[in-house]
């Protein structure tokens, strides 16, 4: 194969993965704390000793987006939003993880937990736990939960310290790498959950862009394709 067939095929190969990223946006637009993600390109040359040089496109590194996503008002008491940059920190079987989902339940034992039953955890590291007989839970701007006015726990805020760092490890937990660091700046909202931060048209017209330049890629591969085989075919003639 000729060095342009290489290099179609290594673009081929990142604008699939591509696709896959934008449709998997498109799929989460209504997940609750979802993080659009984008795929960033790389190119490698590499220049023959005697030949022309040959380019090498690689899609590999996805960026996730760290825009604010929608506020939607729920009135749940165990409903929160986070207000500004951060994530919540959960304690999970593989370690500590960070989400902006905050659609939080109580479990049995009392420990504020997500959906999956993943506990919430303090700004010390510590499980949020709500006592059973509770009458009035509150929840100020700056993460305190309380009952009645008695403050129960504060609800732990972090960031990684290098974003590059974060790796997704499904639609809405991500693992730091790098650690991860208290913040101050951002408010909770009790009440309140954040939309996903996905733009669905934007999305939908990056997947029609794609999707045609793949199709070219893939018209100048069958074309490279057949002109190999013509060539195969008059020399065994």
């Amino acid at each position: 194969m000729e060095n342009a067939g290489y290099t179609t095929l290594t673009r081929q190969s990142g604008l699939l993965r591509e696709l896959q990223v934008v449709a998997n946006n498109i799929a989460n637009a209504a997940t609750t704390g979802y993080r659009q993600e984008g795929l960033i390109f790389s190119e490698f040359v590499s220049r023959g000793q005697e030949g022309p040089s040959l380019s090498m496109a690689r899609g590999n590194v996805r960026m996730t987006s760290m825009l604010q996503g929608p506020l939607v008002h729920t009135g749940g008491t165990l409903d929160m939003a986070i207000e500004g940059e951060g994530f919540f920190l959960v304690e999970t079987p593989e370690g500590e993880r960070l989400t902006r989902a905050g659609n939080f339940t109580m479990s049995a034992q009392g420990d504020l937990v997500t959906p999956d039953g993943y506990r919430v955890l303090d700004a010390g590291g510590a499980p949020v736990f709500v006592p059973p007989d509770s009458q009035s839970i509150g929840l100020s701007p700056d993460g305190t939960l309380s009952d009645n006015g008695r403050p129960l726990a504060q609800i732990g805020l972090v960031r990684p310290i290098e974003s590059f760092e974060l790796t997704r490890e499904d639609g809405v937990m991500f693992r730091s790498a790098g650690g991860f660091e208290p913040i101050l700046e951002s408010r909770v909202l009790q009440g309140f959950l954040e939309g996903a931060n996905v733009d669905p048209i934007s999305q939908i017209a990056r997947m029609i862009e794609v999707q045609r330049a793949y199709e070219m890629g893939q018209s100048f591969l069958d074309s490279e394709n057949e002109r190999v085989m013509t060539a195969l075919d008059s020399f065994i003639r």
